[in-house]
């Protein structure tokens, strides 16, 4: 007998068939012998109704009462999956995040989870009932409704299995593995067997949706083995796991993209010690994540920087940087929306020279022009004008050998 976490998200949650559907699949996974905890999303399209309906009211919504709200989209749907399992005849019991409890930070809308009970769900399972837990919420030390963020199910069902030392973490949802870039854009891309915990965590910050960042720096703090699959089908996933030798052969895992971000660039920034604390301390202050950042050479005393946030945050972003920059004498605040982060990852970029002149020179030769760089031990990344985001997907993707099973090994 093993422990089972399974996370089903919004596309698997999307329709009473298809939660019927889930609920075929949980009994088979009980019937076969496991103790079973499940996780659930809201259903597809519910969370962003709430969210409008609250942009709706009023500009900036309370932020607490904005979690109270967006949290009832994943209780809707536990809910509905505990009454499918009991109308088959199986012990099962619904648990919002606050009735287990997963305790959380109080940073509304992107609380981090800072302890989990186990008591409630072990005493369950011991009755054989299978349990369903709503994902992406929590509660905070002072009694408020949190939310994790969106994609925060991964990161619930990860902490779950986390904290009760589950045997596996199986994370269904609409694609059946983690691929070597979004099929989507390039048909030939291969799924992976398996990838190491440190190339998902690039993969998730710079774009791809299969999994959340959080619940992979979970997974890997952890030791937690994650199976990414699809609901509508039986095939293999992939897996999420340390990193093994077999890895570091491949120079290049995938090709992430990211339309989701926003530049910012602040002119004629006073270039003196302390002004960079100055800028970015704000926005940290309301939970702004800041990625990328060029400084331009000082000149006359003075120098530009420019950086890049989400792009659902540009609006608070750029009212918070243009009061500082008033403050700190700048010249001037722009921004633009219509960019996109093209990366690629693969840990063999440790044991391998040439990599990043290779990015470069296949993007020059298809004439996108590269606006900021970044690059770690294991990705580089270029921001560039959001309408070539494809073309760069799809030429990198096929520079670096990615079309077939045979990736490009040096």
């Amino acid at each position: 007998m093993a422990l089972v976490v399974q996370k089903y998200g919004g596309t698997s949650m999307g329709s009473i068939e298809r939660i019927r559907n889930v609920a075929r699949r949980v009994a088979k996974t009980y019937d076969d012998g496991n103790d079973l905890v499940v996780i659930v999303s809201a259903m597809a399209g519910e969370t962003n109704k709430l969210v409008a309906l609250a942009n709706e009211m009023c500009e900036f919504p309370s932020d607490r009462e904005y979690d109270v709200m967006v949290a009832t989209g994943e209780q809707v749907s536990m809910s509905l999956l505990a009454m499918a399992l009991i109308s088959m005849g199986y012990k099962a019991k619904s648990y919002c995040g606050f009735q287990v409890p997963i305790i959380t930070d109080s940073s509304f809308s992107k609380s981090r989870i800072e302890e989990i009970s186990d008591a409630k769900i072990r005493e369950d399972l011991k009755n054989g009932t299978i349990i369903i837990v709503a994902g992406f919420q929590g509660i905070d030390r002072e009694g408020n409704i949190t939310t994790l963020g969106r994609g925060g199910s991964d990161t619930s069902a990860v902490a779950v299995a986390a904290a009760l030392k589950a045997d596996v973490c199986e994370i269904y949802t609409d694609v059946d593995g983690v691929y070597t870039t979004d099929p989507r854009i390039v048909p030939e891309a291969t799924k992976l067997e398996k990838i190491s915990y440190d190339e998902m965590l690039e993969m998730a910050s710079l774009g791809s949706k299969v999994l959340q960042i959080r619940s992979v720096e979970f997974a890997k703090k952890y030791g937690v083995v994650v199976h990414v699959r699809s609901s509508f089908n039986d095939n293999p996933g992939t897996l999420v796991m340390k990193e093994d030798a077999d890895m570091e052969t491949v120079l290049v895992s995938g090709i992430s993209y990211n339309k989701d971000e926003a530049k910012i660039s602040v002119f004629r920034v006073p270039d003196k010690p302390g002004i960079a604390a100055l800028l970015f301390s704000p926005l940290s202050h309301a939970n702004i994540t800041v990625d990328m950042i060029i400084q331009n050479v000082s000149h006359e005393g003075y120098t530009d920087m420019t950086f890049t946030v989400p792009r659902t945050d540009l609006k608070k972003a750029l009212k918070i940087v243009e009061e500082t920059a008033r403050e700190i004498g700048a010249s001037g605040v722009v921004s633009d929306a219509n960019i996109a982060k093209v990366s690629i990852i693969g840990v063999g970029m440790r044991s391998h020279s040439g990599v990043a002149s290779k990015m470069f020179q296949v993007l020059s030769q298809e004439g996108i022009n590269i606006q900021m760089i970044s690059t770690s031990e294991i990705k580089i990344s270029c921001i560039v004008d959001a309408k070539y985001t494809e073309l760069a997907v799809r030429v990198l993707h096929e520079a670096f050998g990615l079309s077939s099973s045979d990736v490009a090994v040096e």
